[in-house]
């Protein structure tokens, strides 16, 4: 029989990971670190935290392999250690959705009412990129933006949007995307451009489904 020590401490081991991802501010930074890298200040910005506490979320995520490192100078740059951390926070959301009784009202809480905001499914959406009959718009910040983005899409993140409204082709589709299916970014993208008129539609997730999706995708570098 395997001993009764060894496998408790394999057990606590699989549930460090999970402790480490049981914080609100951790979660976050996984969500935005699904984005492309970061250095440890605008992560902190994203978070709405001092760059000590992130710095300290940072190194839990760390010590579990969750996020990994390198340094540029000064600055370091945090990403998610692998495809699987992405994989694995989307399955955590999927789960709280289907099983924990609150979500549904925590997410219209922070989010607003969705009634009305029509959504574009992501393969609907790469059969008409090919079609040319339509602007891909991704409102996130422009670092996540230049990581990596929806080939053809455009950068225009929503607090520049009402300014830059004019650089949108007018009588054409629009298709709002940003972080995920809980990223408010497109949700007030697609309310302010339907106030404006236009025809638009929010992606049903976000970038990191879409690239996990093993559709086209583009980078600062060029095509992914």
């Amino acid at each position: 029989m395997a001993d009764r020590v060894a496998k408790e401490a394999l057990f606590d081991g699989f549930a460090e990971v999970a402790k480490a991802l049981g914080n609100g501010r951790r979660a976050e930074i996984i969500d935005v670190l699904a984005q492309g890298e970061r250095h440890v200040e605008e992560i902190a910005g994203e978070i709405d935290q001092p760059v000590a506490n992130a710095s300290f979320h940072l190194r839990a995520l760390a010590a579990v392999g969750l996020v990994a490192t390198r340094r540029d100078g000064t600055r370091i740059y945090y990403r998610v250690a692998s495809d699987k951390v992405a994989e694995l926070w989307a399955a955590l959301r999927e789960v709280a959705v289907a099983h924990h009784a609150t979500l549904d009202a925590l997410a219209e809480a922070y989010l607003g009412n969705r009634d009305g905001l029509e959504q574009i499914h992501r393969d609907e959406l790469a059969r008409r990129l090919d079609d040319g009959d339509l602007i891909v718009v991704d409102v996130r910040p422009p670092a996540e933006y230049a990581a990596g983005h929806i080939a053809g899409a455009v950068s225009i993140p929503i607090d520049r949007l009402a300014r830059q409204l004019r650089t949108l082709p007018p009588d054409v589709d629009v298709v709002a995307y940003c972080r995920g299916p809980y990223c408010v970014f497109a949700d007030d993208a697609v309310r302010l451009l339907r106030r404006r008129g236009r025809r638009v539609r929010r992606l049903e997730d976000g970038y990191p489904e879409w690239h996990r999706a093993g559709l086209p995708v583009a980078t600062a570098a060029g095509l992914g």
